[in-house]
């Protein structure tokens, strides 16, 4: 028509333009609602109307008013505003466009009140819902309290599980000459079954059944009594699943069978949703093989859920197999079912494939909704592509689909786990421009995000900031917050976040649990730690196979219990013990050094039907060589071979390292050798284990052949495998072996690390070229890498020990203020400085110091101080008072050293003996003596 110039008149363009809208295509409505003004066809209120919906639909709210407000409106486009409003949470905004109508005195009706009603109690305002309600009915203008107005509002109640208040609204309702539908019933019965409380949930069942069977004639108004449908039956259902009661479960849908009813797709889909979830594959797909016996055809949501659980499942070809089946029986990919493949397909890493299914999508015409991209957004994140996830929200921002809260919940949490918290803040924002609420989860991301990237104040002033947005915080939340400050040694401020959490009225959940009572065993306090587990029994919290895990590495952490009789008391919550289960034991019987024991439980393991897995043999394998029992090591390597293991790298680390004790190269070369022939793959990390063994001894011509090796396999040598040779060289102090090689590693584009240069300040340090070392520590500084505490206390220990006191004393100043706690033999360096030159005061400083900061002294650092008092105590010039002191100060290291049990070298004994004077006895062999006889009682 267009081609020939025939211009449609306005009645076609009306029904195009609702067409175009109903199916979704909101830009060709915008596109053919523009051609027909450049027609000169004059638009009237319906066409305005379907303008002004399509506009909302995709949050174009500004044009929306603008047309609304420049042309004739109707109550219709009123309506339409305000649902559009009330649809995105500003339902503030859409109650104010009452007073425009007003003005201009157009009609509010029942659609309007309802409207409003809907938007207040989606937004849990239910007050003002009621409010709503009151305020428009009136009977005179046309506006009645309908059955729907009060539906909406019991449906607002149930959300907000404020059950009381749905009841009274049912009342209320038929106080007001309402008879409540099908739908008030299965609202209530929806809200109690979300709440869990199912003996409520059957009453109003029986309510039903008993209206219907003229048993209880005041529950309705009319002739016809109401009788439970097939909805009433799947929300039952479907709730019973959700609280995996199954037995419930499936008695309702045999009742639902004996009366009747026909179970549809509904039906299925829901009990078939709720065993994947808990992983009773195989009786989901019993089901689905009913529904086709029955004439129920599976749709595009049955196999949805099955594609969903399988590829989260990792069951990737059965999967693929479901897919094949959709193709084979005809059914329609919708944007669900594609939506669940990209998902998956991303969950199992194939990324290219899920991209490819993106555009299979598009190829095919579908518009790919929020949840689709928000799928995309998740993927791209997880798999670190972050720049692809920019041009997808811009892509969503150019076909006018809103990105969610769980959209952008999703960009945050993809940023803060790469530690890009500035980016994830800057999404926040953007999120909230757009009147996207931040929930409890977008919140918790962004505060564990904080936590992992070191920013704890960042982390505490978003909480407060989500305290203050009315964000109520969940079991999420906490188990963050406790995780994190058990992280950080912090477990304090832990357990005073969880008191406060449950003085707040939240009930932390079994995970919460077990969370805190990891850190309280971590942290030793034994007592708390079994406090919670009373706890736990005494609100019925069961415990699960992780809780005791738990609770049994706790018990066994101490050391203060027997691995058996801990094993027999878990062994009374009735739980299957896992494959975690023996590793904890396994690794307790390997730690008390009972390795029979636990190669015992080895094999009682297997006869439970529990496979070893690689952390089994890593524990095992690590018992047997810390025993020097490397053979028996490699003899249980032979058996797991057997059952379809291969050695590990970390396997691969434990056997050479222990072979490594031998100092024989063709020992270790061989061990090697054998695990490659039990199927090791000869990997980068394997051939570095190899070098780094090799150079640690000194064996740099072994290593150097094996690097030969490595790079005709295709390898090339990384940071790990230079700083081996560096630190091989370093060893025997081939310095200019040492520059060739950081040379050719920077040559080759390898970038060093601060591990490098700190093997080579090392050694540097060892033999006093402290000028070299500076040089050094300048190029570091000069590459962009800051020192580290490791970096200071070799340069602190390096000065000390060319008499640079001055020196080390500066960097040991700049150490602490940079927050890094020296070692021992670091504060060794500083207290001999002291002593050397008599002062002792400084030097017992120090040593105070070193243990405010819970740095403890060694049998080396009395040594320096006793030895230090005693040369003072010598000194000619010095009064008898101080002489005195002096001693006492010696008598006091000494009861320190007794009860620590260190035991004064040979050449400190030798200063005691002059320093003190104890009637003409040899003080030397006193002292001794009451050692000795210390000692043996």
């Amino acid at each position: 028509m267009r081609n020939y110039n025939i211009v449609p008149d306005l009645l076609s363009w009306n029904r195009l333009l609702h067409h175009f809208n109903s199916a979704g295509l909101v830009d060709q409505v915008i596109v053919l609602y523009s051609d027909m003004l450049s027609c000169g066809v004059t638009p009237n209120v319906v066409t305005r109307n379907i303008v002004v919906h399509s506009l909302c639909k995709v949050g174009k709210f500004e044009k929306a008013l603008e047309l609304l407000r420049d042309n004739e409106s109707d109550t219709v486009t009123y309506n339409t505003l305000m649902w559009g409003f009330c649809k995105i949470g500003l339902v503030e905004t859409g109650f104010g466009l009452l007073s425009d109508m007003l003005k201009k005195g157009i009609l509010i009706d029942t659609i309007t009140c309802n409207v409003l009603i809907k938007g207040f109690c989606d937004e849990g305002l239910l007050y003002n819902a009621e409010l709503v309600m009151e305020m428009l009915s009136d009977k005179h203008r046309g506006v009645y309290k309908d059955v729907i107005g009060f539906n909406t509002l019991i449906h607002g109640y149930c959300k907000a599980v404020e059950m009381s208040g749905g009841l009274a609204m049912r009342e209320r309702m038929k106080r007001e000459g309402l008879s409540p539908d099908i739908v008030t019933y299965n609202t209530l019965i929806n809200g109690f079954g979300i709440m869990g409380n199912f003996d409520a949930a059957k009453c109003i069942m029986d309510e039903l059944s008993a209206s219907y069977n003229g048993e209880n004639k005041g529950l309705v108004v009319g002739d016809s009594g109401l009788e439970p449908n097939t909805i009433t039956y799947t929300t039952l259902i479907s709730k019973y699943v959700k609280w995996f009661q199954f037995e419930k479960a499936f008695s309702a849908y045999e009742e639902m069978t004996r009366r009747g009813f026909f179970h549809d797709i509904v039906t299925y889909n829901s009990l078939i949703n709720g065993l994947c979830k808990c992983g009773r594959l195989h009786e989901a797909k019993l089901l689905l093989d009913e529904m086709r016996r029955v004439g129920v055809d599976p749709n595009h949501v049955t196999y949805s859920t099955f594609i969903h659980h399988l590829y989260k499942n990792m069951a990737e070809k059965v999967a693929a197999n479901f897919q094949g089946q959709i193709v084979i029986r005809g059914v329609s990919f919708d944007v669900v079912l594609f939506t669940s493949l990209i998902d998956g397909l991303f969950k199992v890493g194939k990324d290219r494939e899920a991209k490819d299914m993106f555009q299979t999508l598009l190829k095919s015409n579908i518009t790919p909704n929020h949840i689709t991209y928000t799928a995309l957004v998740d993927g791209h994140c997880k798999s670190g592509d972050l720049k692809s996830v920019e041009l997808l929200l811009q892509q969503m921002e150019q076909k006018g689909v809103l990105p969610n809260v769980v959209t952008f919940s999703s960009v945050i949490n993809g940023y803060a786990k790469s530690g890009m918290i500035d980016a994830a803040m800057e999404i926040m924002r953007k999120m909230v421009s757009i009147n996207v609420s931040p929930n409890v989860f977008t919140y918790n991301t962004l505060i564990d995000g904080c936590f992992k990237a070191g920013k704890h104040n960042m982390a505490l002033a978003l909480y407060e900031e989500m305290q203050s947005n009315g964000v109520e915080e969940n079991e999420f939340l906490l188990d963050t917050f406790v995780n994190n400050l058990k992280k950080l040694g912090k477990m304090d401020e832990a357990e005073a976040f969880f008191m406060d959490m449950v003085s707040k009225g939240l009930s932390p959940d079994r995970v919460n649990y077990t969370s805190l009572m990891d850190g309280l065993f971590k942290r030793g306090n034994e007592s708390m730690a079994l406090q919670l587990v009373d706890e736990m029994k005494e609100k019925k919290i069961c415990f699960d196979t992780i809780a005791c895990n738990v609770l049994l590495n706790g018990l066994l952490g101490i050391g203060q219990y027997e691995v058996q009789s801990v094993y027999t008391e878990i062994r009374k919550f009735g739980l299957v013990s896992d494959i975690q289960t023996f590793n904890s034991l396994i690794n307790a019987y390997c730690k008390e050094g009972k390795l029979e024991n636990a190669v015992k439980l080895w094999g009682e393991m297997k006869s439970y039907g529990i496979i070893p897995n690689s952390v089994t043999c890593n524990i095992l394998v690590k018992g047997l060589c810390e025993v020097g029992d490397i053979e028996k090591a490699m003899d249980l390597l032979t058996e797991v071979v057997t059952i379809g293991f291969h050695p590990s790298p970390d396997i691969h680390k434990i056997v050479l390292d222990a072979a490594s004790g031998h100092r024989r190269a063709d020992i270790i070369l061989r061990m090697h050798e054998r695990l490659v022939g039990m199927g090791l793959k000869l990997d980068q990390t394997v051939h570095n284990t190899l070098i780094v063994v090799l150079c640690r001894l000194g064996m740099t011509r072994k290593a150097m052949s094996v690097l030969k090796n490595m790079r005709e396999r295709g390898f090339s040598a990384d940071t790990t495998t230079y700083n081996a040779f560096i630190r091989g060289y370093c060893k025997s102090y081939q310095f200019q072996k040492v520059s060739a090689t950081y040379s050719e590693m920077l040559a080759e584009g390898v970038f060093p690390n601060v591990a490098t240069y700190n093997t080579m300040l090392g050694s540097l340090s060892a033999v006093g070229l402290m000028n070299e070392a500076a040089e050094l520590l300048n190029e570091m500084k000069g590459r962009g890498f800051v020192p580290n505490a490791n970096t200071y206390d070799i340069l602190v220990s390096g000065h000390g020990k060319i008499g640079n006191k001055k020196e080390s004393i500066k960097l040991y100043c700049e150490m602490i203020t940079k927050g890094f706690v020296p070692r021992t033999s670091t504060y060794n360096v500083l207290i001999l400085d002291f002593a050397k030159v008599g002062k002792m005061r400084q030097a017992q400083e120090l040593m105070h110091e070193m243990q405010a900061r819970g740095v403890i002294p060694n049998s080396s650092t009395y040594d320096i101080l006793i030895v230090g008092w005693c040369k003072l105590a010598k000194r000619v010039e010095l009064e008898r008072s101080l002489k005195l002191s002096c001693r006492s100060e010696v008598r006091k290291l000494l009861e320190e050293m007794k009860d620590k049990g260190f035991t004064p070298r040979e050449n400190t004994l030798c200063y005691i003996n002059p320093a003190f004077s104890k009637s003409g006895e040899n003080d030397t062999e006193w002292w001794l003596s009451r050692w000795r006889k210390t000692k043996q009682s």
